[in-house]
């Protein structure tokens, strides 16, 4: 009777032992929390591609995960090594492996990461901050601004996209599909780009296209918002008198250099150089703001014809050549005094 007792309470401390040894592994498995020493968190990247190891890989390299065999024993056996959502994720200390696996599955923890795009900017270089910034295929990008079918489906009228692209500050997940990024961008350009605005647009007798060019020029041409209205003013005048523009950033455009321009560049033969052709340039040469934008639709109203830079900032106006070339050696005067300053 004795052994038939301790054969049974061997069996029950056995049994017991086993079942406390179970709840432990499962506990340790998926419901024990992950502690570092980053009170803040830690920045967790999954991209494109990446499998299920890569991403326990990069959980355990940052520290956010005590153990490797663990974690991928909780994800198969819960079935989530196949569900995971991209992006760069903030994790704290002290979630478990069930949370973590939880948070990858449904993107709960993905950083949205703010783009800034400046004024002026032309669609490579736009291509380039997005590639940076959220690990996406600049090349892509660019053919997609080239793509007449995705251009049109988007109800824009144009060969590129140049132009379009609205200047701001844009939030995204890491690697957002490229198209959804311009989708978004074009998107926001529409809503600017409203009724009011397409009515004044017509009443000019504009295209839309033509408006957007000429405001990429005025972009280029001044960073001074209040001189931007005049400057389209000087433009709009020269173009209702078949003047040529003859604006430098159009032959910046064609030669596709950011360096000075010298007499040579203006002879260049392009559709954009405006100092051979009389009108406007095919297209944008960069992506204009909005103070741009709206400068061409509501222009100041004057008679200049002519405008140079003053070498401190800003613009000397003139109404007649004669008046201009007094200007243009006004702005040598000060290159010269400043470059005497700066010997000293």
């Amino acid at each position: 009777m004795n052994r038939l007792t301790n054969l049974k309470k061997r069996i029950q401390i056995t049994f017991g032992t086993i079942v406390l040894i179970l709840i432990s592994l499962v506990y340790y498995v998926f419901w024990m929390p992950n502690y570092n020493n980053a009170p803040k968190g830690k920045v967790v990247t999954i991209s494109h591609g990446a499998t299920f190891r890569a991403v326990v890989d990069s959980l355990a390299n940052s520290g956010m995960i005590r153990s490797r065999w663990a974690f991928q024993l909780a994800g198969r056996v819960l079935g989530y090594t196949k569900s995971i959502k991209i992006g760069k994720y903030l994790f704290v200390s002290g979630q478990s492996n069930l949370d973590i696996l939880k948070d990858i599955s449904i993107g709960k923890s993905r950083l949205i990461i703010p783009v800034v795009l400046p004024e002026g900017w032309r669609i490579d270089k736009i291509a380039r901050r997005y590639e940076h910034d959220l690990g996406v295929n600049a090349e892509k990008i660019v053919s997609l601004c080239q793509d007449e079918k995705f251009i049109k489906t988007n109800g824009i009228i144009a060969k590129s996209l140049e132009g379009y692209l609205l200047p701001d500050t844009y939030s995204f997940y890491w690697q957002t599909d490229e198209q959804e990024i311009l989708e978004r961008m074009l998107d926001g350009f529409k809503k600017f780009y409203n009724d009011s605005l397409n009515e004044r647009q017509k009443y000019l007798q504009m295209t839309q296209l033509e408006v957007l060019t000429l405001a990429s020029i005025v972009e280029a041409e001044s960073n001074l918002s209040e001189e931007r209205p005049i400057i389209a003013g000087v433009y709009l005048n020269r173009l209702k008198k078949r003047m040529r523009l003859e604006a430098d950033p159009t032959v910046q455009y064609a030669l596709g250099e950011g360096r000075r321009l010298n007499y040579r560049d203006l002879d260049i033969n392009s559709p954009y150089n405006t100092y051979r052709h009389i009108g406007l340039p095919p297209g944008p040469i960069n992506n204009p703001g909005i103070s741009s934008i709206l400068a061409v639709l509501y222009p100041q109203q004057h008679e200049y014809l002519f405008f140079v830079a003053t070498g401190v900032g800003g613009h000397h106006f003139a109404k007649s050549y004669d008046d201009h070339q007094k200007n243009i050696r006004k702005y040598y005067r000060v290159r010269r005094e400043m470059r005497r300053l700066s010997n000293w």
